[in-house]
């Protein structure tokens, strides 16, 4: 089981959140951005290895967005904040 502390809630199990992403950043000006932009935005995502810093929503609880910094190889949790608030590595 692997539990992830929503700042607002606590220590809840993973199954209460939805996953929202790594923060790729979106096309400069998306009215202009052509489709080999839009694909690269939506489908080509880093896959890191180690620390990632993520996006969940707490979307069976509180429903607020939160900022995970996870092990990907491990799945261990290493920190949670709220957005913009994770403290550097």
């Amino acid at each position: 089981m692997m539990l992830i502390h929503c700042p607002h809630c606590g220590a809840r199990d993973v199954t209460e959140f939805t996953y929202g992403g790594a923060g790729a950043a979106r096309p400069a000006d998306p009215a202009a951005a052509d489709d080999p932009q839009w694909a690269d935005y939506v489908y080509m995502r880093d896959n890191p290895r180690g620390l990632h810093d993520e996006l969940w929503q707490h979307s069976a609880g509180c429903r607020r967005w939160i900022a995970v910094r996870r092990n990907t190889l491990t799945h261990d949790v290493i920190a949670t904040a709220r957005p913009g608030e994770l403290p550097p590595r």
